[in-house]
């Protein structure tokens, strides 16, 4: 004989009890809620096992502050050649910890307001490049995959395209596209973004082919779901880990790249990057004549920012792949 409706230890009871106290029903969208803050909650405990990126994360952090606080920090009049504070090229002292340029200005300055352009660029061209890189080896490695015959004849051109940028020589290329370009800031970021992308475009082609052999995939085309549909719910969720990962390396090509196109002069002069202090400290002779404060900070900046970004794409990489743990 069953019990009647309400009496304890019946799941009517258990329902009004749960109701009774609070607690919200699972449904399937608070149940991917809670497995997103438990992916996530993994991701942070494997992520802070790194100690080395636990550093590159601390490095960035503290320059990325010093870079959003730069206008606070540092008086733009003193940043132009006729409102340079000091003398030509004084030694590190107290009032100037990192010495002056050949104008006077503060050698500390210039790479603290340096690191404005040089991240904006870096993150800038990056974006480009990845976006360039994911939209192009998805759509090589889905069609190529389930696209039929006129789908494979497209991701074998976009692939063949990808080969030919891919063995370019990429500062050859990166110079004579900011040459032909109006000189700017935004000449820089499309000429690197234009430059870097074909290596993400062969890691997210090959994430995707291995995405697209996964049974529930299958699945969602045995279902109806089309081309977008798949790319967009299936496949670019998959290779994201992948993508964010090479991110965290690209930016930190992206930044030496810019130093790079600074460097040989064809960057933008009318802003203040860690490139654009090394080419004046080479045109004004401070290699020759050994003023080395001149120089080294600025390229300790790059060097320090390159090392963090890819302290952070190492550790991102042993938290996605377990084999790389070790």
């Amino acid at each position: 004989m069953s019990a009647p409706a309400g009496t304890p230890g019946t799941p009517e009871a258990g329902d009004r009890t749960d109701r009774a106290e609070g607690a919200a029903p699972s449904t399937p969208r608070a149940l991917a809620r809670r497995r997103r803050r438990e992916a996530l909650r993994r991701f942070a405990r494997e992520y802070a096992r790194n100690r080395a990126g636990l550093f590159g994360l601390a490095a960035l952090l503290a320059i990325g502050a010093l870079a959003l606080t730069a206008p606070l920090l540092v008086d733009q009049a003193d940043l132009t050649i006729t409102g340079a504070p000091g003398a030509a090229y004084q030694p590190p002292s107290v009032e100037y910890p990192l010495g002056t340029d050949n104008f006077g200005r503060s050698i500390l300055d210039l790479v603290i307001w340096g690191s404005r352009v040089s991240l904006t660029v870096g993150f800038l061209a990056t974006a480009v490049s990845v976006v360039l890189g994911t939209l192009v080896g998805m759509t090589a490695g889905h069609f190529g995959a389930s696209g039929g015959a006129a789908g494979r004849i497209v991701s074998s051109a976009l692939m063949r395209v990808t080969d030919w940028f891919l063995v370019l020589p990429t500062l050859v290329l990166a110079v004579a596209l900011a040459a032909v370009l109006p000189r700017g800031t935004g000449t820089i970021i499309i000429a690197i973004g234009l430059t870097v992308w074909p290596a993400t475009a062969r890691l997210v082609r090959a994430q995707t082919l291995a995405v697209e052999a996964r049974p529930y995939v299958e699945r969602a085309r045995a279902l109806g779901g089309g081309h977008a549909h798949v790319m967009a719910w299936h496949v670019l969720p998959n290779v994201m880990p992948v993508v964010l990962a090479q991110t965290t390396l690209l930016v930190a090509t992206s930044i030496i790249a810019e130093s790079t196109l600074a460097f040989l002069g064809v960057g933008d002069p009318t802003v203040v990057s860690w490139g654009g202090v090394l080419e004046a400290a080479r045109n004004a002779g401070a290699i020759s004549s050994g003023i080395w404060w001149y120089m080294v900070p600025p390229g300790l900046a790059i060097a320090l920012v390159a090392l963090s970004f890819t302290l952070c794409g190492r550790a991102l990489e042993s938290v996605i792949n377990p084999r790389l743990r070790g």
